[in-house]
């Protein structure tokens, strides 16, 4: 290291004497070790750290004066650099760069900076470095400048009222910005202010606030408020100034109690959920809080409960109120003995005090009261079929005013099917018609009415009571045989069974299990049928022997379950037919069976020639009289060149029009004697199962001009049949056909005039046509 500066100070207390050795440092410019020759140097000055005050006001001063031991007179350039000098804050210190002395130029604060390092360089005239640079630092010396600061300007602390002395309860503090390794910034804090009581004490050095007195009450006083005060210089520096704010917590130290000892109040009968009135308490504690909160409790006078008592949260006060209805008639008054109590337990420490109690007095007043049903559902059962004007229950209600004359009377209120009257003054119920069943009034077998009772007061009051009348089953139905015509095969045990089921229109328990049996009055049916249980709504028919094709009415006997049983003797039609070799009907003898057990030849002969004949002699005779009609008849059968019957299409069954060739075989009229029945003849398929077997069918007629006559006959004995349904109702057949590509027939009987009618067209139908193309066309 190169020779160092030798440091002269112009203070001597400040400055020290001495020398050492200094060698050249490798830092040392080539040209200073070549210009110095190794030689002995002395020892350079040893300053110390230069002090100076905080805000020195004598500006500028003189802090120290450096040199270097090379000095030439006028021959050695001085500079300092540093914070203070060329960094921020600039302009604080200078140095005269000739003399070497160091100037402080501004005033110092040493909250800002407590100290300044800088560095001292030495130069020839040529800018070349005389000595290595060295440190010079200026220490700030601290003044008492700076008051306490407390860190809020109010504190808030919260204690229990009735503390016990000591309980400390929130500490406040403050800070000085000056030196605190010195008195400036040593702080003491103190109460200035805190009422006459003094229930409080600070502790100085730390700022704590405690307790220092009993009896804190927060019913006295609720809040406190302390001025506080830190000093510096321990308590005799400056000093600044703070709020301290102490909340008392309400503990439960004061009970509630009644602001007087009786309470009288009147409610109206019959009135539940409404507030009779109000219990008035006070509480000394902190309105809102736990310990204010009051609860009222009903020691006597109401064993049935029929009153409650609610706080009102807002007030704290006893709100009384009925919770079941009053009867002025059984009690007209109460007497009810109250105490009150808080939410919270009282503390021990609060002084003893005897239970709040207070009566209260209710008088309950008389007001008009409606009808009661004191059945209400009333159920009753009725049977099924009970004739109008069967009493079937009184249903009456009371009058709960037995201080009061009145009368009732009744109405029905809701009779949806109208089965019933009652009696206005005595509530007797009757029936108005026969109850049926079932019936869409019901709702799941009961009837439901409303009975209307009203009293005579003003203004009246009424009730409503339900009347549900079950209306009981009656065994009134006999089972029906279903289906009751059936095909079977000939031969046991190949087809030759025929499952058979039947209904019954009544309800459980006077519905199934069925009976089935054969007639006991014809005991030779079991050589060739048996019948035997399927399950509770079926049975088995079987042929015992092999039987010819052909129409067989059983006679059998059903039987229901019901209580008494009602049984009824049906026919089961059954077509045997002539059996394949896998028991089943074949396809001719399966249509044969369903003509068969449908409708009988004869008849469906006379259905469909009648049909069609009606229809052509309906338009003729609209624009014809019945001579001229019955003339053009008989010369279109007589005088026609080509058989008008070989226009008519085979037809076997109704609907199928001109797309169906396999239909029924006019033949049968043109030769009867070919046709006659081989077996029994057949029975109608619309006819009543109870009816008896039908007449055979008439001779048909020999030749084709009696067919008329025949239809007429025909027609005439069907009408006058009682046993069978009308020809013009619906009647049902198996299949009738895959429809007509003609047109409709109702433009036959559209017009009632010849005038109405064009029959021009009839000459485009062909020869067989011509002869009615010339009648009827123009």
């Amino acid at each position: 290291m190169g020779p160092p500066l030798l440091l002269a100070c112009l203070l001597a207390p400040l400055c020290a004497r001495g020398a050492s050795p200094a060698q050249p440092g490798p830092s040392a410019p080539q040209g200073w070790l070549q210009h110095e020759a190794p030689r002995r140097v002395k020892r350079a000055w040893v300053i110390p750290p230069i002090s100076v005050s905080e805000n020195h006001k004598r500006i500028p001063h003189l802090l120290v004066q450096i040199k270097s031991d090379k000095q030439q007179p006028g021959g050695v350039i001085y500079s300092i650099k540093g914070p203070g000098v060329d960094e921020e804050p600039l302009g604080i210190f200078s140095i005269d760069k000739f003399s070497g002395k160091v100037f402080l130029n501004a005033m110092l604060d040493r909250e800002e900076n407590d100290r300044y390092r800088l560095r001292a360089f030495a130069l020839d005239l040529g800018g070349v470095t005389l000595e290595d640079p060295t440190d010079l630092e200026i220490i700030v010396v601290d003044q008492n400048d700076n008051r306490p600061l407390f860190r809020q300007d109010v504190f808030t602390g919260r204690v229990v009222e009735g503390a016990e002395p000591g309980t400390c309860v929130m500490t406040v503090d403050a800070t000085d910005a000056d030196d605190p390794d010195t008195d400036n910034a040593a702080l003491r804090y103190s109460i200035l202010e805190q009422g006459a009581a003094g229930m409080f004490s600070i502790n100085a050095t730390t700022g704590e606030i405690c307790t220092a007195r009993p009896g804190l009450d927060r019913e006295t006083m609720g809040v406190y408020n302390l001025t506080v005060q830190a000093a510096d210089m321990s308590g005799d520096g400056l000093t600044t100034t703070a709020m301290a704010v102490i909340y008392l917590e309400d503990i439960n130290d004061n009970p509630p109690e009644f602001t007087k000892e009786e309470f009288s109040m009147e409610v109206e009968e019959q009135a539940a959920g409404v507030d009779v009135g109000k219990i008035f308490v006070h509480d000394k504690d902190l309105a809102g809080s736990p310990s204010w909160l009051a609860k009222f409790t009903i020691l006597e006078g109401d064993p049935e409960g029929a009153f409650a008592i609610r706080t009102d949260p807002h007030t704290n006060d006893g709100v009384l109120s009925v919770v079941k209805p009053l009867d002025h008639e059984v009690r007209d008054r109460f007497e009810l003995t109250v105490s009150v109590q808080n939410e919270r337990p009282l503390e021990p420490s609060a002084p003893a005090s005897p239970r709040a109690l207070a009566t209260v007095r209710v008088r309950v007043r008389d007001v008009n009261e409606a009808p009661v049903f004191r059945e209400n559902p009333r159920r009753i059962s009725v049977l099924e079929g009970t004739p109008p004007g069967t009493p079937i229950t009184t249903y009456t209600a009371s009058d709960p005013d037995t201080h009061q004359i009145q009368t009732l009377s009744y109405a029905l209120l809701y009779d949806p099917a109208d089965w019933l009257q009652l009696d206005p003054h005595g509530g007797t119920v009757r029936t108005k018609r026969e109850l049926l069943h079932p019936s869409a009034f019901l709702q799941g077998g009961w009837y439901i009415a409303l009975v209307l009772a009203r009293d005579d007061a003003e203004p009246p009051l009424s009730a409503t009571g339900t009347l549900s009348i079950e209306i009981l089953e009656v065994n009134d139905h006999a089972p029906q045989l279903q289906p009751p015509a059936g095909v079977l095969c000939g031969r046991p045990g190949r087809g030759g069974t025929l499952l058979l089921g039947a209904t019954d229109d009544d309800r459980p328990p006077h519905g199934a299990p069925f009976h089935f049996q054969l007639s006991p009055q014809h005991p030779q049916l079991a050589r060739n049928w048996s019948l035997a249980r399927f399950n509770v709504t079926h049975a088995v028919l079987a042929v015992l022997a092999e039987l010819p094709e052909g129409l067989y009415s059983l006679p059998l006997l059903l039987r229901d379950s019901g209580t008494p049983p009602r049984e009824q003797q049906q026919l089961l039609n059954v077509s045997v037919c002539h059996c394949g070799r896998d028991g089943t009907c074949l396809d001719g003898a399966l249509a044969a069976a369903a003509a068969g057990a449908g409708i009988t030849l004869g008849a469906l002969m006379i259905i469909l020639g009648s049909t069609i004949l009606l229809l052509v002699l309906a338009a003729l005779g609209a624009a014809r009289v019945r001579g001229r009609r019955r003339a053009l008849r008989k010369g279109l059968l007589q005088r026609s060149r080509d058989d008008m019957r070989d226009n008519i299409l085979n037809y076997d069954e109704q609907g199928g029009g001109e797309e169906d060739q396999d239909a029924y075989d006019i033949n049968q009229l043109r030769h009867p004697e070919l046709f006659s029945p081989r077996a029994k003849p057949p029975l109608r398929r619309d006819a009543p199962l109870s009816s008896g077997t039908p007449m055979a069918p008439r001779k048909l007629p020999s030749s084709p001009s009696d067919i008329e006559d025949f239809i007429n006959e025909g027609l005439e004995a069907a009408d006058s049949d009682p046993s069978v349904p009308p020809y013009d109702t619906a009647l049902i057949y198996d299949y009738e056909g895959s429809g007509s590509v003609a047109s409709p027939l109702s433009s036959i009987v559209s017009s009632l005039t010849d005038e109405d009618q064009d029959y021009d067209y009839l000459s485009e139908w062909g020869p067989r046509f011509r002869r009615l193309a010339d009648l009827y066309g123009h």
